[in-house]
């Protein structure tokens, strides 16, 4: 028996991920064109408002970047949206309200923002996973105008895309890996840009802790604690 001591485990810290929000790093297919499509349009869109509609992970942030620096426009959550805000939020003529979905504080502020801003001949992009009658809104008015906006919806990956977007977050971790276990990982996972999100986010973990590259044996390894056979 060897009297070396065994390697040590390498702690997996919780360090920020360089996720680039460039234009040239939107990876487009059929599931998201569209959606792009309709935010380059900009600012000939069909009315002052966007709503920019698709699941956890969809890229609905990277879009919502790629409009903001081309209309230099201000990025916040729906929950800084109050009355007493609407005039500084309006004052630069463009505006991202993120996770609309995630609890309206202050839904007059809301309306308000939406006119205010429509009156200023300015622009607002709005981001949310489900469609405005899945938000719990009990302001009438409110969902009546958001019903009558414009969507642009990204929608689950295509097979093309999946492995594109799980190749970027690898790079996007300056992990490198073989194309045999992309084609793995995009076979056996669920087909969801969360879920690309947080297979990469478990081997980049595991590959810290074990202090070895990605093989095909940690692939499988978080695959089946990620998504274990029914």
């Amino acid at each position: 028996m060897s009297d070396l001591p065994s390697r040590p485990r390498q702690l997996a810290l919780d360090l920020p991920v360089d996720s680039r929000h460039g234009i040239e790093d939107f990876l487009i297919g059929p599931s998201n064109e569209a959606a792009y499509g309709l935010v380059e349009a900009w600012p000939n869109w069909p009315e002052s408002w966007l709503r920019l509609v698709g699941p956890e992970g969809a890229g609905k942030t990277h879009l919502a970047a790629i409009w903001a620096k081309i209309a230099h426009a201000w990025t916040v959550s729906v929950a800084e949206v109050t009355q007493e805000s609407v005039p500084h939020l309006i004052s630069g003529g463009a505006l991202v309200v993120e996770d609309c979905d995630q609890g309206v504080r202050d839904e007059p502020a809301l309306f308000h923002l939406m006119n205010a801003m429509k009156a200023k001949g300015g622009f607002l992009l709005l981001t949310a996973r489900s469609a405005p009658d899945l938000w719990g809104l009990r302001v009438p008015d409110l969902l009546s105008r958001l019903r009558l906006a414009p969507q642009a919806t990204i929608a689950p990956p295509d097979d093309a895309l999946l492995r594109a977007v799980l190749v970027k977050l690898f790079i996007d971790r300056q992990l490198i890996i073989d194309a045999g276990i992309i084609e793995m990982l995009a076979l056996r996972m669920e087909r969801s840009f969360a879920a690309a999100r947080a297979l990469v986010d478990t081997l980049d973990r595991l590959s810290l802790e074990r202090g070895r590259r990605v093989t095909r044996a940690l692939a499988a390894e978080a695959l089946a604690a990620l998504f274990p056979a029914e």
